[in-house]
């Protein structure tokens, strides 16, 4: 009796090492932070720069809501940073209060919507907004691999001048999948301003600065993996192209 109960106990312990050593390999991370969006001209470069559009809802006024993709100013906590030194503007005014809206979102040459790819398992996305202390806020909008939509809010914009608003991607948006490639990206759709039903509408500034996104780049590594590196995968791209030509 004692013989069987000191196997169980084994067996149990086997079982919970197995378990600590998969969940441990869930569990490692390699962050890294990276600018999705400089919004704004970069000091070297023109890398992690969209074209962008907005929309306003219904009770817009005409004209209205303007843009500028480029303004001369930027948070005093990123002046000794490397970056760009411009910020983009939006200028909003409604015929009347409630929950009115302004959409930003990425656009083509064409001027026609283009979400583009979030990289890695993303953690948090974190955006410089300047606000004038009105009763606003602020969400973002990812899609997942199976074209669900979320809203993720990014805080409040009744403050005074720049911040630095964060949001954490929560664990119920899906970017695994059972099969392979497990890793299934987000794709970013749109910033989204709310005004409030008691806050004035009558004339309105807000400023973007620097889109950051932290993603986790840690992939389990597995004999065959070199599969999806970009040289096979491009010799079934072209593999496409003969077909459909």
């Amino acid at each position: 009796m004692k013989h069987g109960s000191f196997r169980a106990v084994c067996l149990i312990l086997m079982a919970c090492i197995a378990v600590a050593s998969v969940a441990g390999d869930e569990l490692t991370q390699s962050l890294v932070t990276y600018v999705a969006e400089a919004f704004g001209s970069p000091v070297d470069s023109d890398d992690y720069r969209h074209q962008w559009n907005v929309v306003g809802s219904h009770f817009k006024t005409e004209g209205f809501p303007q843009f500028l993709s480029e303004v001369p100013v930027f948070p005093a906590a990123l002046r000794d940073a490397e970056g760009t030194r411009t910020s983009f503007g939006i200028r909003g005014r409604f015929n009347r209060q409630g929950y009115n809206w302004i959409d930003i979102y990425p656009v083509d040459e064409e001027g026609n919507p283009a979400e583009f790819t979030l990289e890695g398992r993303v953690r948090t996305i974190d955006l410089w907004v300047w606000g004038s202390n009105l009763n606003y806020y602020l969400e973002a909008y990812v899609r997942d691999y199976q074209g669900r939509i979320y809203p993720i809010k990014l805080g409040d914009l009744n403050y005074t001048g720049w911040k630095n608003l964060t949001a954490a991607i929560p664990t119920y948006i899906p970017q695994n999948q059972k099969v392979l490639p497990r890793l299934q990206n987000l794709s970013f759709v749109k910033f989204r301003v709310w005004t409030k039903p008691n806050e004035r509408v009558d004339d309105f500034y807000i400023y973007f600065h620097q889109f950051k996104v932290l993603k986790d780049e840690f992939e389990a590594r597995y004999d065959g993996d070199e599969v999806w590196v970009e040289e096979v995968q491009g010799l079934w791209d072209a593999q496409s192209e003969e077909v459909t030509e």
